[in-house]
């Protein structure tokens, strides 16, 4: 069909990987076109505990085959990814309406962070020697135990890469995985998992459910020991709030109002270029996509200029291959969504500065990345998170302004700072609340850089994922401290009597040698 390189064949050979036992389905959308791309089967309560209780089992062989069975099932699942990633692309983009370009950063990350996890969770996760706190007397050692079943919640907006950044660590640790899929993504990631039951993955250990998100999301939630979500915040703090009602953890990445602030040393054009990918990159729907920009007055003119001129370049369109350069919005309701907050900014008041209209004669969904100005606190796109394409564009006189600015929200997941010096951007990003902070780049350097945490602060989430951080979420530490049998410890008020002193010794030359 137009705007697909998926038949009806294909799409039915990928759900049969879904944990599913009855007929209901539901219509899934192709953005490009508004067709009806699939008929996606969808799960039960009942199925998410079948799969959980199956999936258990399989957790058992999978953690004692070692960390070095794990490391050569992900690395092969990695080559797999890469051979088959023309499929995945055309998967990915058939579904959510990204281009060839954004929809190939996924699949760059999404075996990025396959790698990452496969080589390093052992040495992350060994055994570690820890200091006693009698030397001599006691010897201690922490280990590190698998939560057991992790739950994962995945959106439709980054279905590859944000579902392998929370999968993969945890099956690299020695978990099984529940994952609940966003309807609208559920192709990709069954593609994906394919590789993965290719290289050797048990396909029980990862089972994967669709369906009602508060009907099965909930469910997943009640199986886990441990849950990751990703989506906006109002349905993560419901998660949140769900998993501390079981005593079980979470990581929650939730929404972001992302500020970028172009200093007065920055070079007008490099910032512009850049600014124009940190803000449209997926149509915007991305949680760390900017939505505020804020330039010096210095270089304001020139900032805006070629700013709104290379939006206005911008190639957009439907193709499957890489010559466009933005692609549409996924559904109709972000179409709404995106129109709405545009349509009240400007009956409010806001200067229009580009795009700002639906574009219906590419496709149904398509809408021209927007610029706005002088947007106030009584407008719905100046605090609240768009998630499409539209940016508003303030000016500052005063570098303390701009940072005051950028801080005053309830999100705090990512920004960025442009100048010419980069430890002028470091000084300022040090004064930034949130989770990562890129320096002349929107969010790709944070969001790449897999050996580092990436989580938000404030209302934009809890915990993080990617780097070592990432993997010991889904395991406990267990502390086992063993007498040597040099010294026996008081038991007796005799006892504490005659070796008290030598203990308040101890303390004071622990304390001389700077000891921990």
């Amino acid at each position: 069909m137009s705007g697909s390189l998926l038949d009806r064949s294909t799409a039915t050979a990928l759900v049969s990987g879904l944990s599913r036992s009855g007929s209901a389905t539901v219509p899934v959308i192709a953005p490009f076109t508004g067709s009806v791309l699939h008929e996606l089967p969808t799960s039960s309560a009942h199925d998410v505990r079948d799969a959980a209780a199956t999936a258990r089992i399989a957790q058992t062989a999978w953690l004692r085959s070692g960390y070095a069975h794990r490391r050569a099932v992900l690395l092969k699942a990695h080559d797999l990814l890469l051979a088959d990633r023309e499929r995945l692309l055309d998967v990915l983009q058939t579904e959510t309406g990204k281009t060839r370009g954004q929809a190939f950063e996924e699949l760059f990350q999404g075996a990025g962070v396959t790698r990452y996890y496969a080589v390093s969770a052992a040495r992350v996760l060994r055994e570690q020697r820890r200091r006693a706190g009698i030397p001599l007397v006691m010897s201690t050692t922490v280990a590190f135990k698998p939560k057991g079943l992790v739950g994962v919640v995945t959106p439709w907006n980054y279905p590859l890469s944000l579902a392998l950044m929370d999968v993969i660590p945890a099956l690299a640790a020695g978990n099984a995985v529940v994952q609940k899929v966003d309807n609208q993504g559920a192709l990709t990631v069954l593609a994906a998992r394919q590789a993965f039951i290719a290289a050797g993955l048990p396909k029980a250990l990862w089972a994967v459910v669709a369906g009602d998100g508060e009907e099965i999301g909930n469910a997943v939630v009640d199986v886990a020991d441990y849950v990751c979500f990703t989506g906006s915040t109002a349905t993560g703090t419901r998660v949140g709030v769900r998993a501390a009602g079981r005593l079980i953890g979470a990581s929650l990445e939730l929404g972001g109002k992302n500020p970028l602030i172009v200093l007065g040393d920055a070079d007008p054009t490099a910032a512009a270029e850049s600014a124009v990918y940190a803000c449209f990159s997926s149509m915007g729907q991305l949680c760390v996509s900017i939505e505020r920009i804020y330039v010096h007055r210095a270089i304001s003119d020139a900032f805006i200029r070629q700013f709104v001129a290379r939006v206005n370049a911008l190639r957009q369109g439907p193709a499957l291959d890489y010559s466009t350069d933005v692609g549409s919005l996924t559904s109709a309701a972000q179409l709404a969504r995106v129109q709405a907050h545009v349509d009240d900014a400007i009956e409010k008041g806001a200067l229009l500065l580009a795009g700002g209209r639906a574009r219906p004669e590419l496709g149904p969904y398509f809408y021209a990345p927007t610029v706005l100005a002088e947007v106030t606190s009584e407008m719905e796109c100046f605090a609240h998170e768009t998630f499409g394409p539209v940016v508003a564009i303030s000016t500052f006189s005063d570098e303390d302004d701009a940072i005051a600015a950028a801080n005053a929200s309830e999100f705090g997941l990512n920004a960025s700072v442009f100048s010419r010096s980069v430890a002028h951007g470091r000084r300022v990003a040090a004064r930034i609340s949130a989770g990562s902070v890129n320096i002349n780049e929107g969010y790709r350097g944070s969001f790449s850089s897999l050996d580092a945490p990436m989580g938000g602060m404030k209302h934009s989430g809890l915990g993080r994922r990617n780097g070592p951080e990432g993997l010991l979420r889904f395991v406990d530490a267990r502390t086992v401290s063993a007498a040597t049998g040099l010294l026996a410890l008081p038991r007796t008020g005799a006892e504490f009597a005659r070796l008290s002193g030598p203990m308040l010794l101890l303390l004071r030359i622990l304390k001389a040698l700077g000891r921990r």
